[in-house]
């Protein structure tokens, strides 16, 4: 223990009798008992909220590209000329994608 009473770090408290032991050890030196070992495990699965979330930023991102770049913004002018490439298929298709990774992280989250 340290001066302030609480236990140091490479300590551990045996869950049999309550005193403190070395962090390595696997059985207790005071109460013979064998100290279980906790494995803590994350979800390995994917959840699907990781891509609702992506799919909805890219979606917020197409509409204000579209926004911008199609000159609806008419007291802001962007100082650059942006092609009509942009405008009629590049941020629609931004748009669809983001759509489709909506949708695909909600049919894993109802499948999981």
């Amino acid at each position: 223990m340290n001066p302030l009473g609480k236990p140091a770090a490479d300590k551990q408290r045996c869950v049999f009798c309550g005193k403190y032991m070395a962090g390595h050890l696997k059985q207790c030196p005071f109460c013979r008992e064998a100290v279980p070992q906790v494995q803590l495990s994350r979800r390995t699965g994917p959840d699907g909220r990781h891509q609702i979330r992506r799919g909805l930023l890219y979606m917020l991102l197409a509409g204000v590209i579209h926004y911008f770049a199609g000159g609806y913004s008419m007291p802001f002018q962007l100082p650059v000329l942006i092609l009509p490439l942009v405008t009629d298929y590049l941020s629609p298709l931004l748009f669809l994608g983001g759509l489709g990774m909506t949708i695909y992280g909600l049919f894993l989250r109802i499948k999981s």
